[in-house]
């Protein structure tokens, strides 16, 4: 799919402060304006990036949401990550020019697109913007960390609510509400995510509405008892 040039100005964007570093002076913002040139739409299921193909650019989700996947050795899709807007994907291809994941839209998005070239070339000028791209590798570095923590040592219940609390929080940190959710992704997806089998997703969530701590209708979910959630991830010591 050829990027639609669409002129996008950073300067102006309500998620700047979410994926751009904050306190750049205006000629500073006019020159990253000039580097992150086009917006990109994805529609619904199509991939941004595929596993193995060159990498040229950084990108911003402008709206949307993604996930990230790879195929493991028996030929299933392990879900490795969901992105929503104001974060950036593509870092995987850094390492050795190539990506490593698939990148598939789960509704209609839109991306800006950052070459990574130029932006390496302006970072050794503009620090800020060297250290806010440090920042996001050193984000999905702990990410990943938190992950590894999820799947190896956390019961069914504990990974689902820590990855619900998850989700609402980087949702509200976009000015959405702090306890209802629309799932953009499938029962299945969240349990490659997780590790865990999709009855097992179902029946979990099937218990927290039992017990009175979420809503379901649907893919549309309010949490009812945010601390219920918190005190499944981590009781209370006795």
């Amino acid at each position: 799919m050829t990027p639609q040039t669409i002129k996008v100005a950073c300067s102006n964007c309500n998620l700047r402060e979410l994926c751009m570093p904050v306190g750049l002076l205006p000629s500073e913002l006019d020159r990253i304006d000039d580097i992150v040139a086009t917006r990109r739409k994805v529609k619904r299921r199509e991939t941004l990036f595929h596993s193995g193909e060159r990498f040229t650019s950084l990108y911003a989700i402008r709206t949307g949401v993604f996930k990230t996947r790879v195929a493991t050795e028996d030929g299933r899709d392990q879900v490795t990550g969901f992105q929503m807007a104001g974060e950036i994907i593509g870092l995987d291809g850094i390492v050795n020019d190539h990506h490593t994941c698939d990148a598939v839209a789960l509704e209609d998005s839109e991306v800006c697109v950052m070459p990574f070239d130029r932006i390496e070339e302006l970072s050794r000028e503009i620090t800020s913007l060297q250290r806010h791209v440090h920042q996001i590798m050193s984000r999905e570095i702990v990410r990943e960390h938190g992950v590894m923590l999820l799947l190896g040592g956390m019961r069914a219940e504990e990974r689902l609510a820590a990855f619900l609390l998850n989700l609402v929080q980087r949702l509200h940190a976009r000015g959405f509400s702090r306890s209802e959710l629309v799932l953009r992704m499938t029962r299945e997806e969240i349990g490659s995510y997780l590790g865990l089998k999709l009855e097992t997703v179902s029946r979990t969530l099937s218990k927290f509405v039992t017990d009175g701590i979420i809503e379901v209708d649907n893919r549309h979910v309010r949490i009812v008892e945010p601390g219920a959630l918190h005190h499944i991830v981590t009781p209370a010591v006795c």
